[in-house]
């Protein structure tokens, strides 16, 4: 997702940016940032695989009502 994305390259910076000023809370902030649209877009891909699964299991029950 372009959300997803974005909030990565915003942590990412923000990391950086606390390494470059020795800033612990700032490259903390950045990283909890990173992962947290790391695991978003991990999340909306499961559901993305999850629901054709039941496209899929809904088309074959389909097909063997039609017997």
């Amino acid at each position: 997702s372009t959300m997803g994305w974005l909030d990565k390259l915003l942590g990412r910076g923000k990391a950086t940016a606390g390494e470059a000023m020795e800033s612990t809370g700032l490259r903390e902030e950045g990283r909890a940032q990173e992962g947290a649209a790391r695991a978003e877009e991990r999340a909306e891909k499961h559901e993305e695989m999850a629901q054709e699964e039941r496209e899929r299991a809904a088309g074959e029950r389909a097909d063997e009502e039609r017997l």
